[in-house]
């Protein structure tokens, strides 16, 4: 599913650029010697910063993918990746500040929580090139539709219609479920997180619908749901997943970085067979104590899309600030493999995911979402 195709019509057509961007803002030489030696072109003069929320670069989630994304671009392009992690909500405008006093040409900022702090630095700072991860930037948060313009001309939201592949990962929860009860729990109920939500739920409605099995959705109703309050992996979450299981769910979805530990606890204090969904990274890799339970994860190609945007800040005068939005069509989002579950799931589902992934990309299947405005 992580396949390295462009995700973003904008800035594909840059990667060329972009990989000469070492040498196409360098000096036409440099000297070495004098005596008829090679010449080395001169460093590339740009210097890329990223801003981690408070989950931190190993939250094995968007702030690990982000970071990865930034550090690969850094490297290609031979320069000094400046990294910056907050511990708390507090830390988001004084790192922000620490890193314009930096020098930064271009910062990434990593999840909703920093949008705030972000339009305020990049109102102060409009020399530099905002890449905002997972937020519109267009000052709301109540779920309503966005409109192709964030709020400071300076700032790139990068986003994810990530509803269309939690449909996906809805329906396989409603092909797998035993009991015909399968659950969903959120951090807090920003758009970001109701969105795989959305997505979840529809698309085992759909299931249900297409194959007149009796399957129900818990947690999440369309409008309100179950969520823990926050991001952190505490007891909270656990308690939030124990209430789910309880209802006789056997497929779960937690959606809120970290919080997916609180349901691995209670599966395990369960001795239920619970198959756990994850999000944003393929949680059976970046998290192997998961393995035995994660059926797929819900995927957010932000790596990609992170390194495509500062590689083309970094090559590209007229740095192209509009949205990226992320869809099954550009593979900026898309489910996992089954890996464990592989012998697990029906014979047929994964034929029909591939099928209904093709009613989405063409419209013939409607999901709908804050971003699809449908």
């Amino acid at each position: 599913m992580r396949m390295r195709k462009a995700v973003a019509s904008g800035l594909t057509a840059l990667l060329a650029t972009a990989a000469l961007a070492g040498c196409g803002d360098a000096p036409e030489s440099s000297a070495s010697g004098g005596d008829g030696g090679e010449e080395t072109p001169a460093a590339l003069d740009f210097l890329p910063c990223i801003v981690s929320d408070a989950g931190g670069f190993d939250d094995k989630s968007f702030n690990q993918l982000g970071f990865e994304g930034a550090e690969q671009a850094a490297n290609e392009l031979g320069v000094e990746l400046k990294a910056v992690e907050s511990n708390s909500e507090n830390d988001y405008g004084p790192n922000l500040e620490s890193l314009v006093a930096e020098g930064c040409d271009a910062i990434v900022t990593v999840g909703f929580a920093l949008a705030s702090a972000t339009k305020e630095s990049a109102a102060a700072n409009p020399d530099i090139k905002y890449i905002l991860i997972d937020d519109a930037a267009d000052g709301g948060d109540d779920g309503e539709t966005f409109d192709g313009q964030a709020d400071e001309p300076n700032i790139k939201p990068l986003l994810y219609d990530t509803a269309q592949a939690a449909f996906l990962g809805g329906y396989l929860a409603a092909d797998y479920t035993k009991t015909g009860v399968v659950g969903t729990y959120g951090g807090l109920p920003f758009p970001t997180v109701t969105i795989f939500m959305d997505g979840f739920k529809q698309g085992a409605e759909y299931y249900a619908k297409e194959k007149g099995k009796d399957v129900k959705v818990v947690g999440w109703d369309g409008k309100d749901g179950l969520f823990t309050g926050g991001f952190e992996a505490n007891e909270t979450a656990t308690n939030t997943a124990r209430q789910l299981l309880d209802q006789d769910v056997d497929v779960i979805l937690p959606v809120g970085g970290p919080i997916y530990q609180g349901a691995l606890t209670a599966i395990d204090a369960s001795g239920s067979d619970v198959a756990m969904l994850g999000v944003d990274a393929d949680l059976f890799e970046t998290d192997p104590n998961t393995q035995e339970v994660v059926l797929t994860s819900i995927l957010k190609n932000m790596k990609v899309s992170t390194y495509e945007s500062i590689m083309s800040a970094a090559s590209d005068e007229d740095f192209d600030f509009s949205p990226y939005i992320g869809t099954l069509e550009n593979d900026g989002v898309g489910i996992a493999p089954f890996h464990n579950f592989e012998d697990s799931v029906s014979d047929t589902v994964s034929d029909e995911l591939e099928q209904v992934k093709a009613g989405i990309i063409d419209g013939s299947i409607p999901v709908t979402s804050y971003l699809s405005g449908s």
